[in-house]
């Protein structure tokens, strides 16, 4: 069995645990249950939560059972951790929903073969809606000292500003409850999270030491940071999710290409499955020749294939390439060149009509009509891979890709668009 320690050690994953020495004698001795979280906070997990979901995979690989858990319950609660003020609670519908999208997402990270290390999936709101009121204050509440549940970071936060609801104070009886009724169902002995649920985890392990007399363990993955104080995670439009609906494969496979030189060795141990040999040639390679960007290549093609599938790979680099003048534009699905378009300067336009050279400036590829005709004196300048020469030429329906997008390119390097009728 792999020494799954020393495995998200060297990855430089862990950030807290309850007793280390402790949990690696409970693992030295054979396979344990382990269970992470999510909550359905929006329609889609994101990278942070990958982050925590490629722990339990990699312990499941390890000879571990692992259980994800999705929060049907405590996603109509709200975890009060990281935020300064109340969070807007959903309808039950609207949480359904979003479980039954977060399952699907779970299920594709976890192996449920049968055997030793088959993972299991489970509902909060299995146990949770089952208990009363007062059920829930005798048998859990009970065990609560309210001055320690007051003395947590993200508590006292909010009642120094705009105040906390009971609501939301008790999310951390629910979470805690979660842990104690997964170890008495499967044996649980392990939850795993990020390091903005320590307070939550370790109030779990608190109580099914004063409930069952039991001593489980907590670890907790490092919050992910980026080497220019940007947030982790973020593309010009929003968050990265997993969901290629709220993420395209495009923009997914493009941020992770874009990856810092100081960032993409840690992002390939925290979000890839290469071993530590393949990951040092990497780090060589950065430092050699940074230019062949070759340990960013990897990380996005493994990431894209990790979470969208391997034709979904070859599509976006064949888009890539195709944007660039390596392939056939019209080749490639509309999807995939509307999402490529999505990502670079693009004009909106009712109608064909106007000179190629009025399009590059209204896309933003060039700064005036003027730097757009300088560039088509120049030769620099490209509709759908062809270079124009002439600076009265008007763009026609024959040259639409898909009936509806133009793709613009000045030099080698830049590309913009233009969508027609949209």
């Amino acid at each position: 069995m792999t020494d799954i320690l020393d495995e998200l050690e060297w990855r430089d994953v862990i950030a807290q645990t309850t007793d280390i020495d402790a949990l690696r004698e409970a693992l030295s001795k054979g396979p344990i249950t382990v269970y992470a979280g999510f909550d359905p906070t929006a329609p889609s997990l994101h990278m942070g939560n990958l982050a925590t979901l490629l722990i339990l995979t990699r312990f499941q690989r390890a000879g571990h059972r692992p259980i994800g858990l999705v929060g049907g319950a405590t996603g109509l609660i709200g975890d009060p951790s990281g935020r300064s003020t109340e969070r807007a609670l959903n309808t039950s519908e609207i949480v359904a929903e979003w479980v039954a999208k977060i399952r699907v997402q779970v299920e594709k990270f976890l192996s449920f073969d049968p055997g030793p290390t088959a993972a299991t999936l489970v509902s909060n709101l299995d146990w949770t809606a089952e208990m009363t009121a007062i059920d829930f204050l005798r048998d859990v509440g009970k065990h609560f000292p309210i001055n320690r549940m007051l003395a947590r970071e993200s508590v006292a936060a909010r009642l120094g500003g705009d105040g906390l609801s009971y609501t939301e104070f008790s999310y951390q009886l629910l979470q805690s409850n979660d842990y104690l009724e997964l170890y008495r169902r499967h044996g649980c002995s392990l939850q795993v999270g990020g390091s903005d649920q320590w307070g939550n985890i370790t109030a779990g392990v608190d109580l099914i030491r004063r409930v069952e007399g039991a001593h489980v363990h907590a670890l907790t993955g490092k919050l992910i940071t980026k080497a220019d104080g940007t947030k982790f995670g973020k593309t010009a439009s929003g968050a990265v999710w997993l969901d290629p609906a709220l993420t395209s494969p495009y923009a997914f496979y493009q941020f992770w290409l874009n990856s810092d030189d100081r960032d993409v060795i840690r992002f390939l141990k925290v979000f890839t499955f290469r071993d530590r040999e393949e990951i040092e040639a990497l780090e060589k390679a950065v430092a050699d020749r940074p230019f062949a960007r070759e340990a960013q290549r990897t990380l996005a093609e493994d990431l894209t294939t990790l979470v969208h599938g391997a034709d979904e790979l070859a599509a976006v680099v064949a888009a890539s390439k195709a944007l660039f003048g390596q392939g056939s534009l019209e080749e490639l699905p509309a999807s995939t060149l509307a999402a490529a378009l999505a990502e670079v300067p693009k004009a909106t336009v009712p109608a064909l009509g106007a000179p190629f050279v009025d399009l590059l400036a209204d896309s933003g590829l060039v700064e005036s009509k003027s730097a757009a005709r300088r560039a088509v004196k120049e030769g620099g300048a490209y509709l759908n891979n062809v270079k124009i020469t002439d600076e009265a030429y008007v763009p026609t329906g024959d040259d639409l890709l898909h009936g509806r997008f133009l793709v613009l390119r000045r030099g080698k390097k830049s590309i913009g668009g233009v969508e027609v009728g949209a």
